[in-house]
């Protein structure tokens, strides 16, 4: 159930802000207010809708328990009742997802980094169908995908493959990604047929900005050396290639893949920024986890979460027990959404037992 005193205090908060947007304040005041006032205003009209119904399931209550109503009208109340009973019952469930702690990463850009695993080349090959399949499903939603840095593998696909997914929401959708993929399928190599198993890691950061995390320069070590390709041949002669080491945390991150240091060294700082960012977030995470569990995966990169079998056309993602046939539409990014949409269902059920157990 609902507390009506906190529903209160909710209403009322949205009535001070309304007030204080509508008399004037200062321009930081006013921002600050505005994304409240933003955020608030689809609960607080949930909640005028709650109390309506709430009212209307009271009045058609009244009319049943009294013996003076007339048959044709207590009909009518007995037709109604159950479906503003639902009413309210849908109204308060929406009111309290509403309600549910954000993950203030939510509407962040996202780092996407894809890493092949056990299986050698086919585990390359796969890592490059896992980048692409997220590149698909960026076009779909409107997002832009910009590349970071990448080493191919010998056969083709990706040994390492890092990117940025930049738009509205993304690291919302794509925070469940982060884990173990495997692939059961039959190599073009393989002349008898066997089904080979190999596996990539996917790991998704929100992309930091400069007021999430503060890196002062003399916490770095910055390293220049030469580009190098496949095989060992230079790129070019020049030190564009840039490491830089965060002293305090060892977090280190290395950029080759432009010919201009000053493109690489930006490269690496947006990599190295998330990296802190994603390490504070996971510590706070775990402190709140040993107290409190339940949540879909652990996000652990070491953590086995979906398993792609070509031979049978099947995925699934073993967080939830989840299994859809229709590995092409998936794997090419167009129904990629129905995993991550109940996946992220999975995550709000946890979030409201957790609540209610409180």
């Amino acid at each position: 159930m609902l507390a009506r005193d906190k529903l209160d205090a909710l209403t009322a908060r949205f009535a001070y802000i309304e007030d204080r947007l509508a008399t004037g304040a200062d321009s930081e005041t006013f921002v600050k207010l505005s994304r409240e006032h933003a955020d608030l205003a689809p609960v607080v009209a949930r909640v005028a809708a709650l109390r309506a119904a709430e009212q209307e399931l009271a009045d058609l209550d009244a009319l049943l328990a009294d013996p003076a109503t007339d048959p044709e009208m207590r009909a009518l109340a007995e037709d109604e009742r159950p479906g503003q009973a639902d009413a309210v019952e849908r109204l308060g469930h929406e009111i309290r997802l509403a309600l549910l702690p954000r993950d203030e990463a939510d509407a962040k850009s996202a780092i996407l980094e894809v890493r092949a695993g056990t299986g050698g080349n086919e585990a390359a090959l796969f890592a490059g169908d896992l980048f692409r399949m997220y590149q698909r499903y960026a076009d779909l939603h409107g997002w832009k995908v910009e590349l970071i840095s990448a080493s191919e593998g010998e056969a083709g696909g990706y040994k390492e493959v890092i990117a940025s997914i930049t738009g509205p929401n993304v690291f919302s959708r794509l925070k469940f990604e982060s884990g173990v993929h495997r692939v059961q399928r039959v190599p073009a190599t393989e002349s008898g047929g066997r089904i080979h198993t190999s596996a990539a890691t996917v790991a998704v950061l929100p992309e930091a900005e400069d007021v999430d995390v503060a890196i002062n320069d003399g916490d770095l070590r910055i390293d220049l050396y030469r580009s190098s390709g496949a095989g060992g041949q230079h790129v070019n002669t020049t030190d564009s290639a840039v490491r830089i080491t965060h002293i305090p945390t060892g977090i280190a991150v290395a950029v080759q893949d432009e010919r201009s240091q000053h493109k690489n060294r930006a490269r690496a700082m947006q990599l190295l920024r998330s990296r802190i960012y994603e390490a504070e977030r996971s510590r706070l995470d775990s402190e709140r986890a040993a107290s409190r569990r339940g949540q879909v995966g652990s996000g652990d990169r070491s953590e086995r979460i979906r398993t792609y079998n070509f031979p049978q056309g099947r995925v699934t993602d073993h967080r939830i027990n989840l299994t859809l046939y229709k590995l092409d539409q998936v794997i090419s990014g167009e129904a990629l959404d129905e995993i991550v949409d109940a996946l992220a269902a999975d995550h709000q059920a946890a979030l409201l037992a957790a609540a209610e157990d409180d």
